[in-house]
């Protein structure tokens, strides 16, 4: 039986212009011809934390549980969400070393969005061939630099 969900593509970026300094997320959503960008940007920052909070915030802007593709250059949120987070809870927020995992709080953000919907992530090669993504490093580019000048 198809499902009745609505399918949405989520595309997701995150920039930092120095390892911690100035940083920018974005994300494309798109149902059927339809299409929604947000963009915004923090003062200090990582690169994973903007990964992080893009796909946080496309999953928020929908309005009703749906079947999302999302497509990351980020392995840190691929394979976060996909092989990480199940074990990272009963491991009390462990990772295989022992150390605390790293922006926890975005994590559970992130699983907190993405709980309604049925999600499937799609790693795309980052400043590649993917035009859509191409724009999206663009958009998250250009908020990091308006964090900057803020």
């Amino acid at each position: 039986m198809p499902s009745q969900m609505k399918h949405v593509d989520l595309i997701a970026d995150g920039s930092c212009l120095s390892a911690r300094g100035p940083g920018g997320w974005a994300c494309i959503l798109r149902y059927k011809q339809y299409e929604r960008v947000l963009t915004s940007g923090a003062p200090m920052t990582t690169n994973n934390q903007m990964e992080l909070r893009a796909v946080t915030m496309g999953l928020r802007a929908l309005q009703e549980p749906c079947e999302v593709s999302v497509f990351t250059d980020s392995k840190y949120v691929e394979e976060g969400m996909g092989r990480f987070l199940p074990q990272w809870n009963p491991n009390r927020w462990r990772n295989s070393r022992g150390r605390p995992v790293p922006n926890q709080r975005l994590w559970l953000e992130l699983a907190s969005a993405a709980i309604r919907h049925r999600i499937r992530w799609c790693w795309v090669k980052g400043h590649a061939t993917n035009e859509g993504h191409n724009r999206c490093d663009r958009l998250a580019r250009q908020a990091a630099r308006t964090a900057l000048a803020a």
